[in-house]
């Protein structure tokens, strides 16, 4: 049977979540939530490969910098990875649940709001992230890694942090893309050796074309954000993280006592 909620619920969550400062993951743990779904990693991280390609896309004429004059930034986006691949892989190794918790995904989602609040009223720099230092690149790192936790948006953290090091708001949004494609890739390399060893299983044709719809609705949020970073609405965010992340904790707050009075 056609899955509709798995094929395009949760391919519409995602490529409207990894781009816009309201956490995918977050968004997907609460979306399997509501529709009484068990989380399914493989899945989730087919797609986060989507989108990427929503990545590639918009981008590809600054990756192909990268491979040519830009040659510079390339070990600045390993080393802002090193912090979530060094944290990523301790949660995975110790604590693996809590990246799949609907309360925690809600109880971060107002953190998120405040963030990105904070961002959009905080005066742009004037440093494009060619410039970046090593330190200043492992800082943003880290708030990257600070966003492997459900509610917390990647690209809302990322380019807070870009803005806090004194980027301007353009610079600060591409570089936060171009350093989700190493974050994406090492996800995926892990899931794949998992997969070819048999300790999850493979893919099914629907969930790659449930990736190919992330793809496509990813480019669409991605050139949304961009334009309402120029015209700094990102603030608007908030007024649906804030509230949304409140309503989800007061509902997994009353399951979790209703179910211990029963």
């Amino acid at each position: 049977m056609f899955d509709w909620f798995e094929v395009l619920v949760l391919p519409v969550v995602q490529g409207i979540g990894e781009f816009l400062p309201i956490s995918s993951s977050g968004h997907l743990v609460i979306a399997e939530a509501l529709g009484g779904r068990q989380p399914d990693p493989t899945y989730n991280v087919l797609l986060h490969f989507g989108t990427l390609i929503s990545i590639l896309v918009v981008f590809y004429r600054r990756i192909l910098d990268l491979l040519t004059s830009d040659r510079r930034v390339v070990p600045l986006l390993v080393l802002g990875t090193v912090p979530a691949a060094v944290i990523g892989l301790t949660i995975k190794a110790t604590a693996a649940d809590i990246l799949e918790s609907p309360l925690l995904a809600g109880a971060m989602l107002p953190i998120t709001g405040v963030i990105v609040w904070w961002s959009n009223r905080r005066p742009e720099g004037e440093t494009g992230y060619k410039d970046l230092t090593w330190r200043l690149t492992l800082l943003i790192g880290l708030f990257q890694a600070f966003a492997l936790l459900p509610g917390l948006s990647r690209s809302g953290l990322t380019i807070a942090a870009g803005l806090l090091v004194g980027l301007r708001r353009d610079q600060a949004t591409s570089f936060s893309f171009l350093l989700a494609i190493p974050a994406i890739c090492g996800a995926m390399v892990l899931e794949g050796k998992d997969m070819l060893t048999g300790e999850i299983p493979l893919p099914t044709a629907a969930q790659w074309g449930g990736a190919a719809i992330a793809a496509v609705v990813g480019i669409f949020a991605l050139r949304w954000l961009q334009s309402w970073v120029r015209q700094q609405r990102l603030h608007w965010f908030a007024f649906w993280c804030i509230p949304f992340g409140i309503a989800v904790v007061i509902w997994q707050l009353a399951l979790l006592f209703g179910s211990g009075t029963s």
